[in-house]
């Protein structure tokens, strides 16, 4: 059985998405619980929180898909990219999911190399704010931004990426 029950307590299949299964209030709760690097943070730093950072610092033309990136995210959880590198089956499911949630909101596909470029540059910028720094070089080719990110609370990242997603959506 591959069906997860969630926050809106609906039935989600992770192996046979459909588009009529999938909400905006699902994606934003289970995100904004979902803390980056598997928890290895200073402090809790939410998947939603860098979403919507990633969707402030790429061109308006690519911001939903920078807020709807990591997406999939909210059914599957957050892997490190080492560890999801290592599993090919997990990444396939991860795409097939995307794909059915850029379906479900209208955001274009494939993935803009814009959106993966910040979202590098995202990464480099949260291992000096919410690591510390980088103990070896795992973002290579990235200069982080110029601007600080100041980790929220939970229910705080689920509204910002909420009210991100209504703003890009209502245009």
């Amino acid at each position: 059985m591959s069906n997860i029950q969630t926050y809106m307590g609906k039935n989600y299949d992770v192996l046979t998405p459909r588009v009529e299964d999938v909400y905006i209030v699902d994606i934003a709760h289970a995100l904004s619980q979902l803390c980056r690097f598997g928890g290895h943070t200073k402090v809790f730093y939410s998947v939603a929180q860098h979403s919507v950072f990633v969707s402030r610092m790429v061109d308006p033309a690519f911001a939903l898909q920078g807020l709807m990136h990591d997406a999939a995210e909210a059914y599957l959880c957050d892997l490190p990219r080492p560890i999801k590198q290592m599993m090919p089956q997990y990444s396939e499911i991860e795409l097939k999911n995307l794909r059915v949630i850029f379906e479900r909101f209208g955001v274009p596909w494939p993935l803009s190399p814009k959106v993966q470029e910040m979202d590098a540059v995202a990464l480099a910028t949260e291992a000096r704010d919410v690591m510390g720094g980088m103990a070896f070089p795992w973002s290579p080719g990235a200069d982080p931004s110029s601007d600080t990110i100041w980790p929220v609370k939970p229910a705080t990242a689920e509204m910002l990426f909420l009210d991100r997603f209504d703003k890009l959506c209502s245009r």
